[in-house]
């Protein structure tokens, strides 16, 4: 996406006779500037403003302020600081002029802005103003652009966006059409220039309140999540795409996460992932909507909200996905029409099996048992079912929806030390538990619902396996494995260079095999669709038919 509040973020070098007598302070300001402490910048900037004093550095100093303006949301202070400098003719006067066009863009001044634009003569300034004039100009009405393109008609960004403006709509009027045709007997076919570098931005709750970064556990999940996505970029990178990736810290504090929102660096995002807890989910939701930019929640299963918005995701399938394949799945099995439920007490798993109860009926199951189940009531609730020491099992099979290990321990054992071969199907996490052998049972009668699983025996696992220890002295974490698979799974799905969107190209590719796990799917949907049940066969997973 375009970096347009961010051209020029690399500071200019000033001639030799300034660079030799630039003040300390000034210099202090300048890393102040680059180190994004934007607000202490401006204030150690205002005393440079002096032209009578500092001559043509407080053109610099001008310049530097309202850049830092503009970068928290001040365009009308930029303004001001410009001003003076615009009425002086210095060597830098075009990439001033390209900055005050930039706070008149961002002030709502769109027209004075446009004017602006008109008097650079640089060529390569021209370029990015013209951009910038594609950028702000697209999002104005069809009225406005078709009333001033005599005037500003020279300007290929503003062309630009009024092209794609009328030719997104599906009725347009009689001088509507007239200035279209316009445009295209010009001869002229203005090209937007495309910035072919993805631009990734994480947005994580790592610490709440006034915790350091410093002071997160190696362990910590997100931690882990996020090592696997630097890592991911890292590969990107060695593979030659361009990418970028910013990190920013929500503190789990809601206030905070809205100022985020207005940093230049994740409004010209191509994607945003995280964060992680509903309340912060549905604002970045909302901003990404309205935004155009697509939102990815990592690890959620939960993602009903999301199933009407065009630009907010889940990596994950959602329970709902999860509830018809498993339905769909054990409808092929013929194992038999009697099923029970036990799940946990966690928003998802409590939601799967209320859907499930009501999936299974729909297709003429009997759901003989559907009760919340902990580790002290697991194994009653199994023998229960007649899963014990010679007893005779009542049901087909069973569903035991819950990632807790604490639930997992006392089933497995149980199922160790009996001899039963109702198939047990249980969420893929389980998979992880370092008690659990599940070959070593008499029955292989333990089956796993997907949910973006592993697949630990592909040649690219152990690489990446083998990367990781060699720069950390340890093996990656199921989370960190999960955050390189989603920053694969971005940059398959993000073509900037031919402009296919991100849900275009999600709907174009519809099945993708993944890079650690069993593939994707998301053809008209904001969730994975593919989630198959999985079985062990010679210590191998593989999808049921």
């Amino acid at each position: 996406m375009q970096r347009i509040l961010l051209f020029l973020s690399v500071f200019f070098i000033l001639n030799s006779s300034i660079a030799q007598s630039i003040p300390e302070n000034f210099q202090k300001a300048k890393n102040e500037l680059s180190s994004k402490d934007y607000w202490t910048a401006i204030n150690s900037f205002k005393p440079f403003l002096d032209f009578e004093k500092y001559g043509n550095l407080a053109n610099y100093a001008a310049f530097h302020t309202a850049e830092a303006y503009l970068l928290v949301n001040q365009p009308g202070q930029a303004i001001e600081v410009l001003r003076p400098a615009y009425s002086r003719n210095w060597n830098k006067s075009d990439e001033l002029k390209y900055l005050l066009a930039l706070g008149y863009f961002q002030n709502g001044q769109t027209v004075d802005a446009l004017r602006i634009v008109q008097q650079i003569k640089n060529q390569e300034v021209l370029e990015k103003a013209y951009n910038a004039s594609y950028e702000f100009a697209s999002k104005t009405s069809p009225s406005f652009l078709v009333t001033n393109l005599e005037e500003f008609k020279t300007n290929e960004g503003y062309t630009a966006a009024l092209a794609f403006v009328l030719q997104s709509k599906s009725i347009m009027t009689a001088g509507e059409r007239e200035a279209l045709k316009m445009i295209s007997e010009s001869g002229k076919n203005p090209v937007i220039a495309k910035d072919e570098i993805l631009d990734i931005v994480v947005i994580f709750p790592f610490t709440s309140g006034s915790s350091a970064v410093s002071g997160m556990a190696s362990n910590d999940f997100l931690f882990e999540l996020y090592q696997g996505i630097e890592m991911g970029v890292e590969d990107l990178k060695r593979q030659g795409v361009k990418v970028t990736l910013q990190s920013f810290d929500s503190k789990r504090d809601l206030k905070v996460l809205s100022s985020l929102l207005q940093d230049p660096a994740v409004n010209n995002a191509d994607v945003i992932i995280g964060p992680i807890y509903p309340d912060e989910s549905v604002m970045v939701s909302e901003f990404a909507e309205a935004e155009k930019i697509p939102f990815i929640h990592p690890l959620s299963n939960l993602g009903e909200r999301f199933e009407q918005l065009k630009y907010s995701y889940l990596f994950r399938p959602s329970a709902v996905t999860l509830t018809k394949n498993t339905v769909s799945s054990l409808k092929k099995q013929g194992w038999g029409r009697e099923v029970a439920i036990g799940y946990s007490g966690t928003s998802r798993d409590e939601k799967m099996a209320q859907d499930l109860a009501a999936e299974f009926a729909k297709e003429g199951f009997t759901v003989v048992k559907n009760e919340r189940i902990d580790q002290r009531s697991v194994n009653s609730f199994l023998q229960g079912l007649g899963i014990s020491r010679g007893g005779s099992a009542k049901v087909d099979q069973v569903i035991l929806l819950t990632d807790d290990p604490a639930i997992a321990q006392p089933t497995f054992a149980l199922m160790e030390s009996i001899t039963a071969s109702v198939p047990v199907v249980v969420m893929d996490s389980w998979l992880t538990f370092n008690f659990a052998n599940f070959e070593m049972l008499e029955f292989p009668n333990f089956y796993f619902i997907s949910n973006n699983t592993l697949n630990f025996g592909t040649e690219e696992m152990k690489q990446f396996k083998n990367r990781f220890y060699e720069k950390y002295l340890a093996y990656p974490s199921l989370n960190t494995l999960l955050g390189s698979e989603l920053v694969y799974w971005v940059s398959s799905n993000t073509d900037l260079k031919n402009g296919l969107s991100f849900r275009n190209s999600l709907d174009q590719n519809s099945f993708q095999n993944g890079r650690f796990t069993f593939g994707f799917n998301f053809r008209n949907s904001n969730n994975n669709l593919y989630s198959p049940i999985l079985k062990l066969e010679n210590g191998e997973l593989i999808p049921l038919n």
